[in-house]
């Protein structure tokens, strides 16, 4: 059930953003900033933890729970550093990921050779 709660929330967040960039004409990278800055809010407040133990990767994988890692890793490293945590929080919490995105980018520009566009 874990494998279904995930498609399908995981889904919907995808089709609630696709239906706001087709009725409010907003450009993708407004988007992606609404997204990230939502999952911080919510995760600010204590409403996507429970999210995403119920969604699991469905909630923790989109924007919303990169979002949401940002807010825990300034959350941690505050109560950790102080108000400098502010500043190095959001580096520590997400530093795997964006060096793995960047990674398999790379590796995926050498196999596919990518076209730029005029």
């Amino acid at each position: 059930m874990d494998y279904v709660n995930a498609f399908w929330v995981g889904g919907l967040i995808c089709a609630l953003c696709q239906i706001l960039m087709e009725k409010t004409k907003m450009q993708p990278g407004r988007i992606m900033v609404l997204l990230v800055c939502s999952g911080a809010v919510l995760g600010a407040i204590g409403v996507y933890p429970p999210f995403v133990e119920f969604a699991g990767a469905g909630a923790s994988v989109p924007l919303l729970g990169f979002g949401n890692t940002l807010f825990k890793g300034i959350k941690e490293a505050v109560d950790t550093n102080g108000f400098i945590g502010i500043f190095m929080g959001g580096f520590t919490a997400t530093a795997v990921g964006i060096s793995a995105a960047l990674v398999f980018a790379y590796l995926a520009s050498l196999i596919f050779e990518p076209k730029m566009r005029k």
